[in-house]
């Protein structure tokens, strides 16, 4: 009999509330746990500190709620054209991987960088490997899986990201192999970019460890929605990953702009489709 997928969330909708603290993370952890979710996934940018004693009551907090953080994700911009910034952005990352040590996340998803006008093709792949290389010995080390994702742009950032375009993707992809960094894929944006999410899937799914189920309103443009309601095809993705026995991690990047709402609409849409897949 096939098992049920394991499901979390990441609320980037509920990302603005969280960071100005109107909705705390227990607020969001209940909520996770009132919709059975299995994990309940976060941004770095929403924890304030580093210190141990905050990281310890984040840890009680996470305890208490019920449900684990399987995933963090966060923002390295290993494509900087400035050396001692990239290596800023290393002593960063090792930080992040430190914290979700801490707080027992599993996951944590990882980015080339962004797009800088002045960081050519070549010097971008070898810069974003060198250093996601580094960094997964770090991770190694904690116990934390580095994921990297098909990614177009968090708002903290003046541009895309570098490896937004699916063959830069797919590169520095392929120079990661035997590193230990996996994948993270996100459907919508390959979406987003104007390809095909199973037919990029397919090249990586060997390395894929965790999902991010997305939906963008039409192909060729970043303009997410309620997942179910757009042009990704998430159906066929989810009956592709039933049809491998996917046992990872398959988590709702819920970015409409909706609250709580979409989030339920979209946990209920990933269910449904897993279970007629």
């Amino acid at each position: 009999m096939q098992k049920a997928c394991r499901l979390s969330v990441l609320p980037v909708s509920l990302f603005e509330k969280m960071a100005s603290g109107e909705i705390t993370l227990r607020e969001w952890l209940d909520e996770a746990k009132k919709m059975g979710l299995d994990a309940a996934d976060i941004s770095m940018m929403l924890l304030r500190e580093h210190t141990p004693t905050y990281l310890g009551r984040v840890k009680q907090t996470i305890a208490e709620a019920g449900i684990p953080i399987a995933m963090a994700s966060t923002y390295p911009d290993f494509t900087h054209p400035d050396a001692m910034q990239r290596e800023r952005e290393l002593e960063y990352l090792q930080g992040d991987i430190a914290v979700c040590s801490a707080l027992q996340i599993s996951y944590l998803r990882v980015l080339a960088g962004q797009a800088h006008p002045d960081t050519r093709r070549d010097e971008g792949v070898r810069w974003a490997v060198e250093m996601l290389r580094r960094a997964a010995v770090t991770a190694q080390k904690f116990g934390v899986t580095l994921v990297y994702e098909d990614h177009y742009k968090p708002g903290a950032w003046d541009y895309v990201d570098f490896s937004f375009p699916t063959d830069v993707f797919l590169e520095i992809y392929q120079s990661l192999k035997g590193s230990g960094v996996r994948v993270n894929f996100d459907t919508g944006n390959i979406t987003a970019y104007g390809g095909d999410p199973l037919e990029v899937l397919e090249q990586v799914y060997d390395d894929v460890a965790t999902i991010h189920i997305s939906d963008m309103a039409q192909k060729g443009m970043f303009q997410p929605v309620v997942i179910g309601t757009g042009a990704t095809p998430n159906g066929q993705v989810l009956t592709f990953l039933k049809k491998k026995d996917f046992n990872g991690l398959i988590c709702i990047e819920e970015a409409s702009g909706t609250g709580y709402d979409g989030i339920r609409k979209a946990v209920a849409y990933v269910r449904k489709a897993w279970e007629t897949a």
